[in-house]
């Protein structure tokens, strides 16, 4: 059976608000769940209706190392049974679909600052309120629209709105950030990241090509 070790009931309430916004942006949402190795904290994963994984770590271990899980199900343990020790619920690895980046190899390419992030994502949100697609989501056009371009480190980054939206969705951004608070853009060859106090969102640079046969 499944297990779930949070001793501390802050990062079991930090847990629990990063399930319950992935859950308001997909009410199907799975969550992943992995040990680190050598260390007291896991990396919790969500995919996201924006084509972006969000994410976030936390102090405390989950058994099997790497579990996938319903968000409806982990947040309802986390909500209403609680405890250091928990059944998080049946393993879901199979609905699982999305690939992790990689753990090492990430360079930090430059800082945005907050403020100017949180008023781009906030503009990017009332365009696509304005422009709501068949399945509820904005179009893929405004979605792909390139908000910043970013150097460093020998990498040229264009960040599109689409993590912009998975930033504020997720709850990532402060409110009314100091001037000094920043959002760092980290890639590799493949992956882009932006981390924020609160968490992160990661998304691949490039489209992988199909396989032809």
């Amino acid at each position: 059976m499944p297990e779930l070790r949070m001793t501390d009931r802050v990062e079991r309430d930090d847990l629990g608000a990063f399930v319950a916004r992935a859950v308001r942006l997909d009410s199907q949402a799975v969550v992943r769940m992995r040990n680190r190795p050598d260390s007291d904290r896991m990396d919790v994963w969500a995919a996201t209706p924006f084509d972006a994984l969000s994410t976030r770590s936390v102090v405390g271990s989950v058994e099997p190392s790497d579990l996938s899980l319903s968000g409806n199900e982990l947040l309802a343990t986390l909500t209403v049974a609680g405890g250091e020790v928990m059944d998080p619920g049946a393993p879901k690895d199979l609905l699982w679909r999305s690939e992790l980046p990689p753990a090492t190899g990430w360079k930090r390419v430059d800082d945005l600052p907050a403020r100017l992030v949180g008023e781009v994502a906030e503009r990017g949100i009332d365009v696509a309120k304005e422009n709501v697609g068949p399945k509820g989501t904005p179009p893929a056009s405004l979605l792909d629209q390139e908000v910043f371009t970013v150097q460093g480190a020998g990498y040229d980054v264009k960040v599109p709105l689409r993590c912009l939206f998975v930033l504020s969705g997720m709850g990532f951004l402060v409110d009314s950030p100091a001037e000094e608070e920043i959002v760092r853009v980290s890639a590799t060859d493949s992956w882009l990241r932006l981390d924020s106090r609160f968490g992160a969102v990661v998304r691949r640079r490039h489209a992988l090509l199909p396989l032809l046969l």
